[in-house]
């Protein structure tokens, strides 16, 4: 799309319906622009203009409201985990109409690629259901993306280097591939459909295998000059502390993700603790030594979030992912180390939490793909 029209869509995607005039004010675009860029979208169907019964004022005419058909085109998003692959099936608006979940074989690329072609080509059928195209695929991927040539370039719990995942997995499918860091596509989904629409700067940092930080700013999602903005899970908190998988000690990553919570419990219970649900049951359980290691997670946690206040001066930063089942055991460090990190008034920063389930990952790697549908993936990051 040109410019003017994806800013167009975009802002209807996120606000609307809205009026011409008020899409105009939201987008600092003349009534000619909007008009201009309105009315092929409208002829190709993806928006329709009409009048919003339930709105209907009780005096005086209706106002004309515009709107994205969200049932208009189709988008399959992809997550692959270390042990797991999460696809689903959302519409123009990144609403969810369908999901799978599979596991993994393997790892390698050579296992990995036949299942996403697999899960990309039933949900291909499905689609046909629907009456109306799949447009793109989005697939998040852990680690170090570069979206711009699609190759992942890193991935610590895939132990990928260098695979160029948008051109295998297009030849095998026919479709449009985007492929981006897996937190980074949830920040695009919360930017747009989430807890971050209508603000201008924000960060989504998640908890769980890893330590993840998503960054909005100026409206932008952020990827940085070499596509590693915002990785608060290494930063390096304790030169003597454990070792991350990332070469330095001492990072939030390898004091709080949840493999390094297993580590520190299995290390003072003597092994005995098979998976993080069993250190959870422990800590819930008033095992003092337990608590504290969730407490010094939290805490860690908490610096990490007070850094990048102090750095950003974000609006909000929202806390999600799977490591929120132990945000009753971290909560209290979170606030006590982030109160005593942030300077000044970036302590009034909205902290929120927002426990999404594993197809919210899916479907950022579907907001991806639409995205780069709309042509807003070259306007949003700024490398």
């Amino acid at each position: 799309m040109p410019p003017a029209a994806s800013l167009v869509f975009t802002t209807l995607l996120s606000h609307g319906p809205l009026t011409r005039a008020e899409v105009g004010r939201r987008t600092k675009l003349s009534p000619a622009a909007v008009t201009k860029a309105v009315r092929p979208l409208m002829e190709l169907g993806y928006l329709v203009e009409g009048v919003d019964e339930e709105a209907r004022p009780a005096v005086g005419r209706p106002a004309n409201l515009v709107w994205v058909d969200g049932g208009r085109a189709l988008f399959i998003g992809i997550k692959v985990t270390g042990d797991e692959i999460i696809a689903v099936l959302a519409d123009l608006c990144c609403r969810i109409r369908m999901s799978r979940h599979v596991p993994l074989r393997g790892r390698e690329p050579e296992a990995v690629l036949p299942a996403i072609t697999a899960l990309v080509q039933e949900l291909l059928t499905e689609a046909d259901g629907f009456g109306v195209p799949v447009r793109g695929l989005g697939i998040a991927i852990s680690g170090d993306v570069d979206r711009a040539d699609g190759v992942v370039r890193y991935s610590p719990f895939l132990e990928w280097r260098d695979v160029p995942l948008a051109e295998m997995t297009g030849t095998a499918t026919g479709l449009p591939v985007t492929v981006d860091n897996d937190v980074r596509a949830l920040t695009v989904a919360e930017h747009w459909f989430g807890a971050g629409v209508g603000l201008s700067d924000f960060a989504l940092v998640t908890v769980g295998a890893g330590i993840g930080c998503g960054l909005v700013v100026h409206g932008r999602v952020v990827s940085g000059a070499h596509g590693v903005a915002g990785e608060v899970g290494h930063l390096s908190l304790d030169p003597l502390g454990p070792l991350c998988h990332c070469g330095n000690r001492g990072c939030v990553e390898a004091i709080a993700a949840d493999p390094a919570i297993l580590r520190a419990v299995r290390a003072v219970t003597g092994g005995q603790v098979a998976d993080t649900a069993e250190a959870l049951a422990l800590a819930h359980g008033a095992d003092a030594v337990v608590r504290g290691i969730y407490t010094r997670a939290g805490e860690a946690i908490g610096k990490a979030i007070g850094f990048l206040v102090n750095i950003l001066g974000p609006q909000r930063v929202i806390i999600s992912g799977e490591g929120l089942a132990a945000y009753d055991l971290v909560a209290e460090g979170i606030r006590e180390a982030f109160a005593a990190s942030a300077f000044g008034t970036a302590a009034r920063c909205d902290v929120v939490t927002r426990p999404l389930p594993f197809e919210e990952w899916a479907r950022g790697a579907a907001a991806t793909a639409i995205q780069s549908f709309t042509g807003s993936g070259r306007s949003e990051e700024s490398r």
